[in-house]
């Protein structure tokens, strides 16, 4: 018998449209990935009862977007595009990690998922990059989705490096924002040249990682991102053979 495929909740976006109807949206590349990988897309509106999904799930992937509102994590005062920060989205993905995180599931955080992984454990937050002195590398230079932008050092002894191999690697790039404070009981798995967070992991047994940039886009011509989202389905699938959920 052909072993089921996990399922992997995933986060959505909020936009609003001139008319002010609420809109959730996700780019296909996302449900793709996980398809790719094994896993089986579940798609997560912005609601107050999205976490009670997760009871059914494998895994959880958290999505890129706009802006954490600052005053989750305490600064209280502008540096952000206030534009783009959707409180609904925040609640939304805040109880979803806590869920995630009491049940042992798999957490994958992509870009602003990633931030939002360390918001929820008690991280700061970069408001701006330009701001906060960060100029050697562009972080955000508004290329074709699937183009590399920089690199990374991917840092040994770290879960990441099993999967990608320590050194670096080239990636692309779309935020402004970045992990500023780490958690605690987290730490980074992969930098930017100009000392810029660009992954984080969680250092107990639990598979919690986030990266800041977006393999999804990368995964027709990238191992690298392929075998992110192979290792996180996988370990979806161990997590459901755990639970006995299928």
């Amino acid at each position: 018998m052909e072993e089921a495929a996990p399922l992997i909740a995933i986060s959505c976006n909020r936009i609003w449209e001139e008319d002010g109807a609420a809109k959730d949206l996700l780019r296909w590349q996302y449900t793709q990935a996980v398809a790719t990988a094994g896993g089986l897309p579940v798609l997560l509106p912005n609601h107050p009862t999205a976490s009670r999904v997760l009871e059914m799930c494998h895994g959880l992937l958290l999505t890129g977007g706009g802006d954490v509102d600052p005053r989750r994590w305490g600064w209280p005062d502008g540096g952000t595009d206030w534009a783009s920060v959707r409180p609904e989205r925040d609640q939304t993905e805040l109880s979803l990690v806590a869920a995630a995180r009491q049940r042992g599931m798999p957490i994958l955080g992509i870009c602003r998922g990633m931030q939002v992984l360390a918001v929820a454990a008690g991280g700061r937050l970069h408001q701006d990059l330009g701001r906060a002195g960060y100029h050697r590398v562009d972080h955000n230079p508004r290329r074709w989705r699937g183009a590399y932008a920089h690199l990374v050092r991917v840092l040994p002894g770290t879960r990441l490096a099993e999967l990608m191999g320590a050194g670096e690697v080239p990636v692309n790039s779309f935020h402004h924002q970045a992990v500023s404070q780490l958690p605690a009981g987290w730490r980074w798995g992969a930098l930017a040249e100009d000392g810029v967070g660009e992954a984080m992991e969680w250092e107990g047994p639990e598979w919690w990682l986030g990266v800041q940039w977006h393999p999804e886009d990368l995964m027709e011509r990238d191992e690298s991102a392929r075998t992110l989202f192979v290792a996180f389905v996988a370990q979806a699938s161990t997590f459901a053979a755990q639970r006995g959920s299928r």
